[in-house]
């Protein structure tokens, strides 16, 4: 009977034990509530430890759409929001801008009406950093993008700046001669020369530009634009690409 009586007062210990230092706690904890901080504008290292400070763990999640400009650490929003009453160790996410740009295709611009070609830059975060004219002698052309300096289907990110050249009608006059200019758009700079003046026209200044997604040295705009009617001595602007 001693036996027994010793074992039973042995197990309403640990009951009470465990009672007090677990049961309890739990009970306590789960009527308790933790207060969202806010952590936006925060880098995303130093609001998780104001989250983790506050009981609560943060989870990175990233923006639907790059943001141009924005820092990728800094947090733009926050859910739940700051204020609220959630429970203890709680998933607050942190939205942050995503790390890198997201790259696409080139659309192909020649042959759109300037507007629809500006419109369809703007709606894929493309700049147009220089729209030139150039003199064209059929009617259809007035108005159309004539070259555009990035070539179509050119893997380039949100923000790259093209050039274009829209065509500007005239009728030529009576006894002039006009030629062609011909399309030397992705040909090397010697190839270009040979067909410009194989056209009897001349190679005019040479400029260049940087890009990190096109073979160097390559023509990646002309001047006046391709198909416009020029006189024999009309010299032919080239933009080519080099590296660093």
């Amino acid at each position: 009977m001693k036996k027994k009586a010793g074992l039973i007062i042995l197990l309403l210990i640990g009951f009470v034990v465990i009672f007090d230092k677990v049961i309890m706690p739990l009970y306590i904890s789960q009527g308790s509530v933790k207060v969202v901080p806010d952590v936006l504008n925060m880098n995303f290292e130093d609001a998780s430890k104001a989250l983790r400070n506050a009981g609560l763990k943060a989870i990175k999640s990233y923006h639907v759409k790059y943001l141009n400009g924005v820092d990728s650490n800094i947090v733009l929003s926050q859910v739940p929001e700051a204020g609220m009453d959630v429970k203890p160790g709680r998933n607050v996410y942190l939205v942050v801008n995503k790390r890198e740009k997201p790259s696409f295709p080139m659309p192909d611009l020649i042959g759109r009406p300037e507007l629809d070609a500006r419109e369809t830059a703007a709606r894929m975060d493309i700049t147009l950093q220089n729209v030139q004219t150039s003199t064209v002698t059929k009617s259809e052309q007035n108005g159309l993008v004539l070259s555009q300096s990035i070539p179509s289907q050119t893997m380039v990110k949100s923000g790259t700046s093209v050039s274009i050249i829209i065509g500007k009608y005239e009728a030529s006059s009576e006894g002039t001669k006009k030629i062609t200019v011909p399309d030397v758009l992705g040909m090397s700079l010697e190839q270009a020369r040979q067909i410009i003046t194989d056209a009897g026209l001349q190679l005019g200044k040479v400029t260049t530009e940087y890009s990190a997604n096109l073979v160097p040295n390559t023509v990646i705009s002309q001047k006046p634009a391709v198909n416009s009617y020029v006189s024999p001595d009309q010299p032919i602007e080239l933009t080519v690409v080099i590296s660093e």
